[in-house]
């Protein structure tokens, strides 16, 4: 264990590419060095893990912590997302397990959505709470090069990816009622989940691209008739297909365009940030 390599913009940084996940993606990194980064928003789920996906630098952060003793709403999103860019990361993939609103995109689907969803409550959800207001564009809440460049990697890889879709994203622990999953599902979205937010809108604020890569592991409790989620149920299905999963990321991260060609990069232009970024 270290500290963080130094780097600056003359340098080569320590990582170009994230991803943060969970269970299965903790040893699929060659070269690797564990590094703790302290930030201004304290410290980050764990340690993060530094390798090489053959060229690329690439960072691994485990979202819960490796012991995931982080439930949904107490992940410190913004320390993660601090963390990375101050290790020189610009691209976010983000692997996770989410429930479908959709019957027809049942267990084992993989959704790349376009769009994002806030219903929870309470979680410090910007980097710009204090010194001025900063209002960040997140119409579109994703990377569009980065959905692009997920899709067709996916479908090169043999799954049939869902291209688009809404995720909505509620506070947890507990999953949804009845009622609420049919109200969800009743507003046309797509997916729930309850760890893409903040971690997108924070992406956006740091100038980062961020991606979700969604693996639906159950049918939400209302679409159809059962005994409604358990999290055996997700536990098993994200199990069966963490393997399959972890090639798409793995052949993502060698995808993705070496330069960015997208709006991210440029989101901050012309505004009077009240703090350094890293």
């Amino acid at each position: 264990m270290s500290t963080p390599p130094s780097h600056s913009s003359a340098s080569e940084p320590a990582a170009e590419i994230a991803v943060i996940g969970g269970s299965g993606f903790y040893s699929f990194l060659d070269d690797v060095e564990e590094v703790e980064v302290d930030t201004p928003f304290g410290a980050p789920s764990d340690r993060i893990a530094l390798g090489v996906l053959g060229d690329r630098r690439v960072a691994f952060l485990p979202r819960h912590g490796r012991d995931h003793r982080f439930p949904p709403h107490r992940i410190p999103y913004r320390a993660n997302m601090w963390a990375l860019r101050s290790l020189g990361v610009r691209r976010v993939l983000a692997p996770s397990a989410v429930g479908s609103l959709v019957p027809a995109h049942g267990p084992g689907t993989l959704v790349v959505p376009d769009q994002l969803v806030d219903r929870t409550s309470g979680r410090a959800q910007t980097y710009y709470d204090e010194g001025g207001a900063v209002h960040v564009s997140f119409a579109d809440p994703y990377c569009p090069a980065g959905r692009r460049t997920a899709v067709a990697t996916a479908r090169d890889a043999g799954w049939e990816p869902v291209d688009g879709g809404s995720l909505v994203v509620i506070e947890g622990p507990r999953f949804s009622t009845r009622a609420e999953s049919r109200w969800y599902a009743a507003q046309g979205w797509t997916l729930v989940g309850m760890t893409g937010h903040p971690e997108a809108v924070l992406a956006r604020e740091l100038a980062l691209c961020y991606t979700p890569l969604c693996l639906v592991t159950d049918l939400d409790a209302g679409v159809e008739e059962g005994e409604g989620v358990t999290m055996e149920e997700v536990l098993r299905v994200f199990a069966a297909n963490i393997d399959r999963l972890r090639g798409l990321v793995a052949d993502l991260v060698q995808a993705l365009p070496a330069e960015r060609d997208c709006p991210c990069p440029n989101v901050l232009d012309g505004m009077k940030l009240p703090l350094e970024l890293p």
